[in-house]
């Protein structure tokens, strides 16, 4: 194999047609053409929240056997529903110095102004330039590029739909990928062979937390409020949880505290309580580095001590 750029679709915007709903229909050599690039393969053809932890993990396998024939670099499409979660998803497991680059459409190619080709052609132009190396998985979209761990959807439909809250890593100008700092990433966690279900569950108003008590599952996100903060009832079922429970902050943006508060739900009393603290994470990428660390059979604690921290990860 000739060391270009491997591309694969998984579905989503990007693939779909039809002459009133649209839905998932072409294939990656559809949406290649007049792009130079190696390998090409259409793994799926799903929308974006449908997509699965198997499918991912055999894009996974797929990527990384790219990369072993001489691939310099990979895109993978897919849909932007989850895309935020799953270019965490390839973060968190991608081993190689080669780039792997997530990139989709907010329109699909029957409406004007439609941004799949654009935003391929970006992401090729990033997973084939040296200076994206050592990066781990970065998202490609409207000229932008994201870290994988920062990025995330904050609007339904808009083409400038996402963003990240230190900022985009760096810009596509004039077909070139141009980066505000250097490279830095952590090491990746093995691949697993399975991942436990871990449900997301939102701290509200006048939560008991009793739906915690009907769980059987291999652990749970709570998506807590402010720095980390949840309702006394809630904090009584997280000390009855049989399973590792993390809890991040539903804000947006921001990290949980460890010692500021210390009433019966704050911080301090969760940690007290045996819950883990998701740090900078956002509720979703805590789900997913949850569900890989408990299938990798990983200590989940050191796991969120070292990926939830602020660490250098602007400038992965």
């Amino acid at each position: 194999m000739s060391s270009q750029v491997a591309v694969a679709s998984l579905g989503g915007t990007i693939t779909m047609t039809g002459s009133g709903a649209v839905s998932p229909t072409l294939g990656a050599k559809d949406l290649v053409q007049g792009l130079e690039v190696g390998e090409i393969a259409t793994l799926a053809t799903t929308p974006g929240a449908s997509l699965t932890f198997t499918t991912l993990l055999e894009a996974f396998d797929w990527a990384n056997e790219q990369v072993s024939r001489g691939a310099q670099g990979v895109v993978i499409i897919q849909g932007t529903d989850t895309i935020e979660e799953t270019a965490y998803f390839f973060d968190c497991l991608w081993p190689h110095e080669e780039p792997l680059v997530v990139t989709g459409a907010m329109r699909h190619p029957g409406l004007p102004g439609a941004d799949g080709p654009a935003n391929l052609a970006a992401a090729v132009a990033v997973a084939s330039a040296p200076g994206s190396g050592g990066r781990g998985a970065l998202l490609v979209l409207n000229d932008e590029i994201h870290a994988a761990r920062w990025v995330r959807k904050s609007h339904s439909s808009l083409p400038s739909a996402f963003e990240s809250f230190p900022g985009p890593l760096g810009l596509v100008v004039e077909g070139r990928p141009h980066y505000f700092h250097p490279a830095h990433r952590l090491p990746a966690l093995p691949r697993p062979q399975e991942v436990p279900a871990v449900p997301l569950v939102e701290a509200t108003l006048d939560d008991d937390g009793s739906l915690l008590d009907w769980l059987n599952v291999g652990g749970v996100v709570v998506a807590a409020t402010g720095v980390g903060h949840v309702s006394e009832g809630m904090a009584e079922a997280i000390s009855r949880a049989r399973f590792p429970v993390v809890v991040a902050t539903r804000t947006g943006a921001g990290t949980t505290f460890r010692a500021t508060y210390g009433f019966s739900g704050s911080e301090s009393d969760l940690i007290a309580r045996g819950a883990v603290m998701a740090g900078w994470l956002c509720p979703r990428k805590a789900r997913v580095l949850l569900r890989l660390t408990l299938g990798a059979e990983q200590p989940v604690e050191a796991v969120f001590a070292n990926r939830g921290s602020v660490f250098l990860s602007h400038c992965r």
